[in-house]
């Protein structure tokens, strides 16, 4: 292992014996020593504290007595496991020359509490779970494992470490780029030039970037109601002043009510989160209101390859003449969400800013990965999984609608365009919350619908069914289950 580092003072009434043995001991009580690697020899640790080695000796056997550590023959000194089951406390040694002084009050530093905001939590182990309709996540057995593998192994290649290892400062992987406007932009209708292209972490990277470049205190940021809860969070800790927009069954509502928004954030492909997709004549007439109006757009294309329609319907962005519409994509609903690669197209000179934006906070996405998704793509790999994703799609869609109308009759309106999710909109007495903990103790893990809205008091009867990560065969006797679940809880006595 590598060596811990121990201060020892020779000024303290303690002798250096005693500091090093308690130090030792604070380390493996505060698990900092990991249990399957030894400690140091009594040789390199004394030379490295520049001690008398009967120093350490006399430490560890001390230790050992005591029960921290555990002798292996040939092997050395290892952390004992058992101590850390039992609460041990250490007398700490007096130090004379410690200075006065106090802790920072931490409260009255922050200009930004984030940990205030409400936010989506999912349970961490969500793949324990024997029925898990969470959203955002991926089924691992849909996921091309050996081309992901071949294109990892291909990145790795004398050449490829020469093009992605050395600093890019402010660039992103040609390839990537490339790809991105010539294979994955066009099919949304949407043609960019490269300098239009910006690489983000994901797509939650770039909504903070726009937010950063666009607004301020004066700012009115319109939001679909329901909507995004991480960009209506991103956008008040700018801040900017929030606007409520209303949906429908065809998406954001057009009307005089965004005529005072300096910008509007839309997900006119998969409403989010109703999933509703917003029809032609619609996208239009945001866009001419856009220019009379002066305000302008983000589109987020979430999940755009999740269609089950031959003709689907083409990007905000493919009909903008003017340059209002900010567009944003990812690859974390295809891929994979831990790869936490999007992109930001828009006009150049809002990319420029973006892209100086970026650098003070990261430079690049890292280059290894873009290289790696650009071979993915090139290759006709991504392609080939969003065929995958739309098939696997489309029969978990087909069995939940059937097994909704069967166990739910009435209670959910199947979307109109793709996706990986059903909207549901439950019996007026019904609590999502109680509900979504309820059906967590038996394996069953839903999203409470509540945090989408932004007026208040939000409706407590909505919640969320996703199936891009749940085997088709569990889903009907999920929701026979879950639909059970609810009948308790809506005809309990009051």
């Amino acid at each position: 292992m590598s060596h811990p580092l121990f201060i020892l003072d020779a000024g303290l009434n303690a002798s250096l014996q005693q500091q090093l043995r308690q130090q030792i001991a604070k380390a493996i009580l505060d698990h900092h020593i990991p249990l399957d690697l030894p400690l140091p020899s009594s040789r390199k640790l004394a030379k490295q504290l520049n001690v008398a080695r009967n120093t350490v000796v006399l430490s560890y056997e001390h230790l050992l007595d005591d029960g921290y550590l555990i002798a292996r023959e040939r092997s050395g000194y290892f952390v004992n496991p058992d101590i850390l089951e039992n609460s041990v406390q250490l007398e700490p040694i007096s130090d004379e020359r410690h200075t006065l002084g106090t802790k920072p009050d931490w409260s009255s530093r922050f200009k930004l509490k984030p940990t205030q905001q409400t936010n989506i939590t999912k349970p961490a182990d969500w793949q324990n779970y024997q029925y898990p309709f969470i959203y955002g996540q991926f089924d691992s057995d849909l996921f091309p494992t050996n081309h992901w593998r071949e294109c990892c192994r291909d990145n790795v290649s004398v050449p490829a470490i020469r093009s992605w290892a050395a600093d890019h400062f402010v660039d992103d992987d040609p390839m990537l780029i490339e790809q991105i406007h010539t294979r994955v932009l066009p099919r949304r209708g949407v043609w960019a030039h490269p300098d239009e292209i910006l690489i983000t972490i994901g797509c939650q990277q770039g909504l903070y970037m726009l937010a950063q470049l666009l607004l301020d205190k004066d700012t009115v940021m319109g939001l679909e109601d329901p909507g995004f809860v991480d960009m209506r969070n991103i956008a008040s800790l700018n801040p900017s002043k929030l606007k409520a927009l209303p949906v429908d069954g065809e998406g954001l509502i057009v009307d005089a009510g965004l005529a005072e928004c300096d910008c509007v954030y839309v997900t006119p492909s998969h409403q989010y989160p109703t999933t509703v997709t917003m029809p032609l004549d619609r996208r239009r007439k945001l866009l001419e209101m856009a220019s009379q109006e002066d305000f302008l757009i983000i589109e987020d294309d979430y999940e755009c390859e999740a269609n089950f329609h031959q003709a689907p319907s083409p990007a905000l962005k493919s009909l903008d003449k003017h340059g209002r519409v900010i567009y944003m994509g990812s690859f974390s609903k295809t891929l994979a969400p831990g790869l936490r690669i999007g992109y930001l197209v828009a006009s150049k000179e809002l990319i420029a800013e973006a892209r100086s934006l970026r650098r003070l906070m990261l430079r690049h996405p890292p280059a290894n990965n873009q290289r790696t998704i650009g071979l993915f793509i090139a290759r006709g790999y991504y392609d080939a999984l969003s065929a995958t994703l739309v098939k696997s799609y489309q029969e978990r869609h087909k069995i939940m609608a059937e097994a909704l109308q069967q166990h739910m009759p009435g209670l959910a309106e199947q979307p109109t365009f793709g996706g990986s999710c059903y909207w549901v909109k439950g019996p007026a007495g019904l609590d999502a919350r109680e509900l979504k903990t309820l059906a967590a103790k038996q394996g069953i893990l839903i999203e409470a619908g509540d945090i989408h809205f932004l007026a208040q008091p939000a409706p407590l009867n909505y919640f969320r069914l996703g199936y891009s990560s749940i085997n088709a065969k569990y889903i009907e006797p999920g929701i026979a289950k879950l639909a059970l679940i609810m009948h308790q809880l809506t005809t309990k006595p009051a």
